[in-house]
């Protein structure tokens, strides 16, 4: 789980969800999100792309519709397995497979957009009693109560914005992944910019991040699979509809 600091403090309360399906490039959702409160401005509407569907080659596999996740069950908000992005970021990600193509080479995306709702929860399970199962997998060094001071986990996420995604890099020909030193989410200094990792690990991180940032996105040092365009279109809103 990866978290950007907000560039702004200002957030719209949202009591109403209006949920507008239509078609936009392939498959894309209009959301418009209805903000409460007297001479309360309309948040904007947010357009929001499949980028599954945009780029079919995409390897999709959106851990926290399922199990398989740190916390260890199906999260709030996600009720389908889908990548959704604003849709300039889900055509920069269509470009970066594109180019990553030329050397045989696929993307895996694990998070798109995130709703505030699954934040919430994470906000809740930090809180809650140890597991040592999922320790030993996700955090083996940290202390689940420290996941939130250590800043591993925050009460507001680049996600759910829209214009950020985790992903990793894969054989284009059979979808087995390149090592990249640390499983995802794995909360650890090893999943750092500078983390001791054994050298193709740290080359294949290099390749993945050069890849991402030819076409518009900027790396999260203490995260090598986080990454958010850098011309996002909503810089200060975060989005709580569902995605599905």
């Amino acid at each position: 789980m990866s978290v950007v600091p907000s560039r702004s403090g200002v957030v719209v309360p949202v009591t109403v969800w209006i949920v507008v399906m239509g078609r936009l490039r392939g498959h894309a959702i209009t959301l418009v999100l209805a903000a409460a409160g007297l001479g309360c401005a309309t948040a904007p509407t947010p357009k929001l792309v499949d980028a599954g569907a945009l780029t079919p080659t995409l390897l999709v596999d959106i851990r926290y519709a399922g199990p398989n996740n740190f916390v260890g069950a199906p999260i709030d908000g996600y009720d389908a397995p889908r990548c959704l992005l604003s849709e300039p970021a889900a055509q920069a990600l269509g470009a970066v497979q594109e180019d990553v193509a030329t050397v045989d080479l696929g993307l895996v995306v694990w998070d798109c957009y995130r709703p505030q709702r699954a934040v919430d929860q994470f906000l809740a399970w930090s809180l809650g009693p140890p597991d040592p199962v999922l320790a030993a997998r996700y955090f083996p060094n940290v202390a689940k109560r420290d996941l939130v001071p250590q800043g591993y986990i925050a009460a507001r996420s680049g996600h759910s914005r829209a214009s950020t995604v985790d992903v990793g890099l894969v054989h284009l020909e059979d979808g087995v992944p390149l090592d990249m030193g640390t499983s995802f989410d794995f909360f650890d200094p090893r999943s750092g910019e500078n983390g001791p990792v054994p050298e193709p690990a740290r080359a294949n991180r290099a390749r993945l991040r050069d890849a991402m940032e030819r076409h518009g996105f900027v790396a999260y040092a203490p995260e090598w699979w986080h990454f958010t365009l850098a011309r996002e279109p909503y810089p200060d809103r975060y989005f709580d509809l569902p995605v599905r």
